[in-house]
């Protein structure tokens, strides 16, 4: 199969129809052999119902739908799991997105070799509280990952294949499946400039607080891919660092006060010191960050993922 389409959708009944007309109308002078999959995460309106009518009709449309809202992170995983297509794309289910994109991403992809390209809205439809905090966030993950994207909040992308089936997405992820794709291995990532189109029916899903989660989600997938195997190199080496630290100033302390003995002078007694109680509680914090990292160190070899590693090619 030459593409499929993932579409999440939480009470869109009033568009997903006519994004699958307009999806329609875009491919059919290709003659691709494609598919659509809407992955219904618990809506409460008549969406399932909409899917359900355009699957008897065309054979192009696939549904899954969830007992409860999950997340959009949680539909592209199933939507990924489901995907055949040689290229998979994602798009929003509130016509924001254009399917007007659809044949140059999918282009890029195949001709010019990418694992990943991700859409940039350039020109954006959406009201100050949302647009600003969203080039906050994409400068700051910009900085952490190294991945040169103006817009990882994009929901038009698309992948190659063997992407979608090495990755995980969880959580509130999706925002970092570039960052993702990159640590297992997918490094040709691109990006396109796409249209970006004002809402046309209800309102947006989402809220400022996802810019607080994005910022905390941040922080979890930096530090599982990077240390997710290998938690005692980052507790450990901080938990020693610390310890030593306390370690040398209590020394000091000691060797400052034996000094004044032998030298005959009194001393102040070292609990009179407030270098004493900050190398103690250094020293206190250090021991419990290495035995945090010795008991996740443990945790991590004992996982069924621990070896479980992306072969790109086999010789055998």
């Amino acid at each position: 199969m030459d593409l499929s389409i993932v579409v999440p959708l939480y009470n869109e009944e009033e568009s997903i129809g006519e994004l699958f007309a307009w999806i329609q109308r875009v491919l059919k002078p290709l003659e691709w052999e494609y598919e659509v999959i809407f992955v219904d995460d618990g809506s409460s309106d008549k969406s399932w119902a909409v899917v359900n009518e355009m699957a008897e009709k065309h054979k192009e449309v696939k549904g899954l739908k969830f007992r409860r809202n999950y997340g959009k992170s949680a539909a592209l995983h199933v939507g990924f799991e489901a995907a055949r297509g040689d290229v998979v794309i994602t798009m929003d289910a509130d016509l924001q997105d254009s399917p007007e994109e659809i044949p140059e991403l999918v282009r890029m992809i195949k001709e010019e070799g990418y694992d990943l390209v991700s859409g940039w809205k350039k020109k954006r439809y959406d009201p100050l509280g949302k647009t600003v905090p969203s080039k906050l966030f994409n400068r700051t993950v910009r900085l952490v990952s190294g991945i040169k994207l103006h817009d990882f909040n994009c929901g038009l992308k698309a992948y190659k294949k063997d992407v979608v089936k090495n990755i995980e997405v969880y959580g509130e992820m999706h925002r970092y499946i570039p960052l993702i794709a990159k640590q297992n291995g997918f490094e040709k990532i691109g990006e396109k400039v796409v249209q970006h189109q004002e809402r046309k029916y209800g309102v947006s899903k989402f809220g400022i607080e996802r810019t607080l989660k994005g910022f905390l989600d941040l922080l979890s997938v930096t530090f599982i891919t990077k240390f997710g195997k290998r938690p005692m190199h980052l507790f450990g080496g901080l938990g020693t660092f610390i310890f030593f630290v306390g370690f040398v100033a209590a020394v000091w302390l000691g060797g400052h006060k034996l000094w004044f003995v032998y030298c005959g002078i009194k001393a102040p007694l070292v609990t009179d010191s407030p270098y004493f109680y900050i190398s103690l509680v250094s020293m206190i914090i250090g021991t419990q960050l290495f035995l945090a990292g010795f008991l996740a160190e443990l945790i991590s070899r004992s996982s069924p993922e621990r070896n479980r590693y992306h072969i790109a090619e086999k010789i055998l």
